[in-house]
């Protein structure tokens, strides 16, 4: 809330240079804020009596967009990238398959293994399990297993995040 929308009875007033100039009426603050040119601006309404300051409020909306996009590139976004294999892999193509997931891994994003069954294949689900732990297994020096390996209708699911 701004100057005429403030309507409290009293308030906790702030002067432009962030010294405290004690509790006054809402009016008074508006006509020393009108005094120096600036805006009265409510910065704590759940205090009591509220706190307000005398600021340039567009100023003060730049510096509370500045700060908030300059907290957004601080923090690092984790996704989760899916490395797909078949229960008719061979080594090779599974040591190709660790090694682009030993790459997502190091970035620092979580990686979604799916083994992925189809006809004749889903009666031996159980049997290709094995897979998914020796994938695990090639990891485990750089991952651990988020989520144990469960069976989601044609496919088993297992994830892996990098060790802290």
């Amino acid at each position: 809330m701004i100057n005429e929308q403030i309507r409290d009875r009293e308030v906790r007033l702030i002067g432009e240079n962030g010294e405290q100039l004690g509790i006054m009426s809402a009016r008074d603050a508006m006509q020393r804020a009108k005094e120096a040119e600036l805006d009265l601006v409510k910065i704590a309404p759940t205090a009591k009596p509220p706190v307000c300051k005398i600021i340039d409020y567009g100023k003060y909306r730049y510096e509370l967009a500045r700060k908030e996009k300059e907290a957004k590139k601080k923090q690092k976004i984790i996704e989760v990238k899916e490395v797909r294999l078949s229960p008719n892999i061979d080594t090779n193509d599974l040591n190709t398959k660790t090694n682009a997931a030993r790459k997502f891994l190091e970035k620092g994003d979580k990686v979604k293994v799916t083994l992925r069954f189809r006809g004749r294949e889903m009666a031996h689900m159980s049997k290709s399990k094995y897979i998914l732990d020796d994938f695990a297994q090639a990891l485990s020096d750089i991952a651990v297993v988020d989520k144990p390996s469960k069976v989601e209708g044609r496919s088993m699911v297992m994830f892996l995040s990098a060790k802290r």
